[in-house]
């Protein structure tokens, strides 16, 4: 834990917070924001500060609720058609709080206040960049 933290403070009920789900391993709660009606947080209990901190086992703790989460949101209302599912790492990606922290984000309709831009890119690099990139991510895999 880390005293500073204010998911760590909300893990251990020191700052109250909508809880929807909690175990061992995470808690699910409002993100105080709502961006949409519904919008959860899961975070693990253990405080890691993004992707890049965690053990596969803590991954596999973590991540494998997501699903259950999700679910549960989308069948506690009939008008969520879809579901945004994002976790940012580090602050150029957004994150807002270094305690990592995955966003699930109902989504009701064109105009739910929610957006994502995916810029295309198709035509900056040549399959010879594109496979140069990839076996340099393949030399870095572990295990």
């Amino acid at each position: 834990m880390d005293e500073n933290c204010i998911f760590c403070k909300i893990i251990n009920n020191e700052i109250p917070s909508t809880t929807i789900y909690e175990d061992d391993d995470i808690k699910a709660f409002f993100d105080i924001s709502q961006v949409t009606p519904g919008h959860t947080l899961v975070v693990p209990k253990k405080h890691v500060q993004d992707i890049f901190a965690y053990d596969e086992d803590l991954a596999e703790r973590v991540f494998k609720k997501v699903p259950m989460i999700a679910r549960a949101i989308k069948a506690s209302n009939p008008k969520i058609i879809g579901m945004n599912i994002c976790q940012n790492n580090g602050k150029i990606a957004y994150q807002s709080v270094m305690h990592s922290h995955i966003h699930l984000v109902p989504r009701y309709s064109n105009d739910d206040d929610f957006s994502m831009h995916w810029g295309d890119n198709t035509d900056l690099a040549s399959n010879d960049e594109l496979q140069a990139r990839a076996d340099k991510i393949k030399q870095n895999l572990e295990g």
